[in-house]
């Protein structure tokens, strides 16, 4: 089995910044996309970041240029680092990676727990 565990999530001011991070661990075998979602209360969950296993990036229009994703493929982690942090970030964060497990052909979506992340004064 493979298990996500999140950190990183709190209060923040407006313009502040925070730090996301996000941990892979079980029986793995390789980790090709990972991704960063977020809801907020009455919305749908929006992909906020992803990166592949090279390091290209993808962000959504609202945070380009505020936040970068990155990743340590060797400790199968990602973390997003946000800066300039706006009242409408607030939302439960969730990271998703696609994950080949060891001896199994296929790749499997797993996700985080959620973490918490609330931008006010």
């Amino acid at each position: 089995q493979v298990q996500l565990v999140e950190s990183g999530g709190g209060l923040v001011q407006p313009g502040g910044s925070l730090r996301l991070s996000c941990a892979a661990s079980g029986s793995i075998f390789s980790i090709n996309i990972m991704s960063w979602y977020r809801q907020a209360p009455g919305n749908q969950r929006e992909k906020v970041a992803a990166i592949t296993r090279d390091g290209s990036t993808d962000y959504a229009d609202s945070v380009k240029g505020r936040f970068t994703i990155s990743r340590d493929n060797a400790k199968n982690t990602v973390a997003l680092q946000m800066n300039s942090m706006k009242p409408e970030d607030t939302a439960v964060y969730y990271c998703n990676f696609g994950v080949i497990r060891i001896g199994l052909p296929y790749e499997y979506s797993y996700w985080g727990q959620g973490t918490q992340v609330t931008v006010a004064s």
